[in-house]
């Protein structure tokens, strides 16, 4: 499924800054530096994933010959963690624990709404079986299963920029 995903995103990873958020094991963020993107930002809570994901950026580096200075590795819940400059990046990746997802979906939205530029994409790993439908975002595409509880990753983009039309 990451394959396809990162086949869809396209030349949109090469040169981007994104957000890995619930990072685990940094796969998401790490496959798309390593696919070209300029950087970026991983946030986890879990000292143990904190721990397995720099072991994963450093091994990143030496095979893919990386200078992992582009990337910053952030302990912290993810909507306790304040991003230095709002409207950063280009691709947010967010794989929320699947038992909370229903919980944290519309503040992930909102969320993201605060990280991206004005035409980022919010990328979320979430069960096939539940449906989506945030206010001011368009689905664009959705990869993995359709149904079931098995994992689906849909990609977001907002309906309308708003105020964000005067970023650069």
């Amino acid at each position: 499924m990451r394959e396809a995903l990162f086949s869809s995103l396209g030349s949109r990873v090469e040169a981007c800054r994104f957000v890995d958020l619930f990072a685990g094991t940094g796969a998401y963020g790490l496959e798309a530096w390593s696919r070209g993107a300029a950087g970026g930002t991983f946030v986890e809570y879990d000292f143990e994933s904190v721990r397995c994901i720099k072991e994963n950026m450093s091994q990143v580096a030496k095979s893919a010959n990386l200078d992992d200075s582009a990337l910053e590795l952030v302990r912290s819940d993810v909507f306790r963690w304040q991003a230095f400059e709002e409207h950063a990046y280009d691709i947010v990746f967010a794989d929320p624990p699947y038992a909370s997802f229903p919980q944290v979906a519309p503040d992930l939205f909102n969320l993201g709404n605060r990280l991206l530029k004005k035409d980022g994409m919010l990328v979320v790993e979430k069960p096939a079986d539940l449906e989506l439908d945030p206010v001011g975002w368009i689905l664009v595409n959705r990869l993995g299963k359709k149904r079931g509880s098995g994992p689906s990753v849909a990609l977001w983009m907002r309906e309308s920029f708003g105020d964000l039309d005067s970023q650069d």
